[in-house]
């Protein structure tokens, strides 16, 4: 039985792939940072995630965890996710989205020596560490610009992961993931603000949806199928980083037009407002990923369409304000 440590379980990913990895009966163990609402969440979508306690920026605790779980496979899926607030919580997103990933790293290796056996690591990049691409579509061998300190922290996990599998041989690989959207989403994500925001609206209980720029254009998939990826990517004879994107951008307001038309609102230009305090200190104007080395080595291509996707979100957030 293959045994998995996810760490950052109770996030959108995490929960995916605690539920992928139980259905084909690997043993599970979710590393959170403390009991709550996403811990329950956690155990509550995927019954039988096994559920300890830690912070990737506690080292010593990495070190009690990996002694204790002895995982073959590593998922390192915690940060601070939130490419807007970034700005305002700077040392904070250094702390957990790059120095938390060689704390893991570290943590992995060292457990590695002390057993003789060393367990496979992932490491959740980002298509934000594009920014300002020099080509589109982008893919593996594209020039990196990140324009936010998210973006510089994740880009400093992913090359730390890179020189970990070149400096001392770990199966150390990588995602880089385009955005990814599930019900599971958080709130303060635009998507997820947008399908809210349009439940709201059809169930009258706003009359507006105030969002930033709308002229941005991203790459937006499925998290299942995306999650799909990371096992794929792990599971695979060598260790490597990899694109996983649908390979089309749409525009926010196609994000929108979509959303509302799915819960019967054709014109939608009169709920939307657009206020400048919303707009971020730079912005990433648009990102489409080339996936063609995963569809190639991994087999791996999306199964959800876009409109699935959208569909799935609002429907959610219907049911859940209507309850």
């Amino acid at each position: 039985m293959t045994t998995a440590l996810i760490v950052g379980a109770a996030g959108q990913d995490g929960v995916l792939l605690a539920q992928l990895l139980l259905a084909e009966g690997a043993r599970v163990v979710g590393l959170i940072r403390s009991a709550g609402p996403h811990g329950r969440r956690l155990e509550q979508l995927a019954p039988g995630v096994e559920v300890v306690f830690g912070d990737v920026t506690d080292r010593a605790r990495l070190d009690v965890v990996m002694a204790e779980v002895r995982p073959d496979e590593v998922y390192s899926l915690a940060a601070l996710s939130s490419v807007g607030r970034s700005w305002a919580q700077v040392d904070e997103v250094m702390a957990v989205n790059t120095i938390g990933v060689v704390n893991l790293l570290e943590a992995v290796r060292a457990a590695g020596e002390r057993s003789g056996v060393q367990a496979r690591f992932y490491q959740a990049s980002s298509s934000e560490m594009f920014g300002l691409p020099e080509r589109s579509p982008q893919d593996e061998n594209t020039g990196f610009h990140p324009r936010s300190p998210y973006a510089v922290s994740k880009l400093a996990a992913h090359h730390m992961t890179v020189n970990y599998r070149e400096s001392y041989g770990m199966f150390a690989c990588s995602g880089i993931l385009y955005n990814h959207e599930s019900p599971l989403r958080e709130p303060h994500f635009v998507t997820r603000k947008i399908t809210q925001g349009v439940a709201a609206i059809k169930l009258g209980r706003q009359d507006e949806l105030v969002l930033g720029d709308l002229d941005v254009w991203r790459d937006w998939g499925h998290a299942r199928d995306y999650v799909a990826a990371m096992r794929l990517i792990m599971r695979h004879d060598t260790p490597g980083d990899y694109i996983v994107a649908t390979g089309r951008s749409r525009s926010l307001r196609e994000f929108i037009a979509t959303a509302f038309a799915q819960a019967g609102i054709q014109e939608w230009e009169p709920y939307i407002r657009s206020d400048p305090a919303l707009r971020r200190p730079v912005e990433v104007a648009g990102l489409a990923g080339d996936a063609s080395k995963a569809r190639r080595e991994l087999g791996w291509s999306p199964r959800h369409t876009f409109e699935e996707m959208v569909a799935e979100m609002v429907a959610a957030d219907l049911d859940l304000l209507a309850d």
